[in-house]
């Protein structure tokens, strides 16, 4: 699979956010008008016309790296590994990131809509692809690396994950940048003429932000049951007492409720982040047997991508947008840095001011608080990459991260989805065991 080099290519919806950004002058989409030179500027010097951004691709390739490097070292460092419930890691940062770069992307996308029919259309089409492919990579077509069997019982392959997720954020707000904006003309320097222009997408995330928070808060939580087989194909059968209205623990929160409903028990993640706490595993916050008394939903399905966090997953991915607006209508360095940082330092705010009072980061249920924190971060760490390389020129020593940014989607099929692993372990001699992982001393 090949990075696409048209937008209108298969990934071009995955191009907006893993693989190659959609400002290097496509057919049919205009040159942003950003882009760094090669020696240092003044923070407040205007940027030449038809430059690449390159801090997009940058920040888009860290974030990979990050990503593989909390698969892979997360294992042996819990403090890099996804948190088991509440609270955040090195690792929970990475999906964010992804979500924030893609609505960043979209605003350069979708700069000029000459049809918005059309361009509704190759969003859709573009969106479809991935979810697909999502489904293909998540589903549980592939199976683990130390099992050679292939193939998924469609009764019980999981609906969503990453790239689907990420699917339905892009089509969100691709139509939100295609059918609820402003008309052209100049922003001026005002920043209440931006926020004026984009009005009705601000309105679109505070409605999703306050349908999530009722839900998740609103909704009762009835007792419910599942059956699991265990490692000796032994069945059982559990009940998960609830009750309960509000509640954000791993067995009667309002998220997995509406999974269990909606997508069918069958088709949620079936070894969830939870398994690693204290209730959950004896070796927490690590994988581990179940202690004596662990409560019954420890062996529960539970989505991490659910239907009712991806909401707030649209919300990360139209904050995104609006600083990507933020490059497209202002032309100078210490404007557009100015105009990331303030929004971000207060999402950041708010963010640790509402998990102080009680509304806690969660990036399994994707909670308000982890939302803001995320987010704030992420508008952050794009400014810095941004003054370092597209102000300053810094480009040689992140060229390496460039380049990964640029090759994102494929980047992340191989390795994150263990699509080499998997090949690798398919060669062996005489017994599984010896393949070619092991002969070169990674694993076995």
């Amino acid at each position: 699979m090949s990075t696409a080099k048209s937008v209108d290519d298969f990934p071009a919806g995955g191009s907006a956010m893993l693989g190659m950004g959609p400002n290097e002058g496509h057919a049919g989409v205009p040159d942003i008008e950003a882009g760094g030179t090669a020696g240092a500027q003044s923070p407040a010097t205007p940027r030449p016309r038809g430059q690449r951004l390159v801090s997009l691709d940058v920040f888009r390739g860290i974030t990979v790296v990050l990503m593989i490097v909390a698969d892979d070292v997360g294992g042996l460092v819990p403090a890099i590994s996804h948190s088991p419930w509440d609270g955040v890691t090195l690792a929970d940062f990475v999906f964010p990131f992804f979500l924030f770069i893609v609505g960043v992307s979209l605003a350069f996308a979708y700069k000029r809509v000459p049809n918005k029919a059309v361009a509704t259309k190759k969003a859709a089409i573009r969106a479809s692809k991935l979810f697909l492919l999502g489904l293909l990579l998540q589903g549980g077509f592939f199976h683990s690396i130390h099992d050679l069997t292939y193939g998924v019982d469609v009764r019980k392959m999981r609906l969503m994950g990453v790239l689907q997720r990420i699917a339905i954020a892009y089509l969100a707000v691709a139509l939100c940048e295609i059918w609820l904006r402003g008309g052209a003309g100049d922003i001026g320097a005002g920043g209440y003429a931006l926020l004026r222009r984009y009005r009705h997408q601000l309105f679109v995330g505070l409605v999703l932000t306050v349908t999530y928070t009722t839900l998740l808060y609103g909704m009762y939580v009835p007792d419910w049951e599942y059956e699991f087989t265990s490692q000796d194909s032994t069945l059982k059968h559990f009940m998960v007492k609830c009750g309960v209205r509000g509640h954000t623990g791993p067995g009667c929160n309002a998220v997995g409720m509406i999974d269990r409903h909606v997508l069918g028990i069958q088709h949620l993640y079936k070894h969830p982040v939870y398994l690693k706490t204290v209730e959950c595993s004896i070796n927490s916050p690590q994988n581990g047997p179940l202690p004596s008394d662990a409560p019954t939903w420890c062996e529960a399905p539970f989505d991490p991508e659910g239907l009712l966090s991806s909401l707030m997953a649209i919300v990360t991915c139209l904050i995104g947008l609006q600083i990507g607006h933020v490059i497209v209508h202002f032309k100078e360095h210490a404007e557009r840095i100015v105009r990331w940082s303030i929004p971000s330092l207060s999402f950041l705010i708010l963010g640790f001011s509402l998990d102080l009072f009680g509304l806690h980061m969660n990036k399994s249920l994707y909670s308000l608080s982890y939302t803001c924190v995320t987010t704030g971060t992420a508008g952050l760490f794009f400014a810095g990459i941004y003054l370092l390389v597209d102000v300053y020129g810094y480009k040689k020593p992140f060229s390496p991260m460039e380049w990964v940014g640029k090759h994102a989607l494929l980047i992340f099929v191989l390795v994150a989805c263990d699509i080499v692993p998997i090949l690798v372990h398919g060669f062996y001699w005489r017994e599984p065991k010896n393949n070619l992982l092991k002969f070169i001393g990674i694993g076995g």
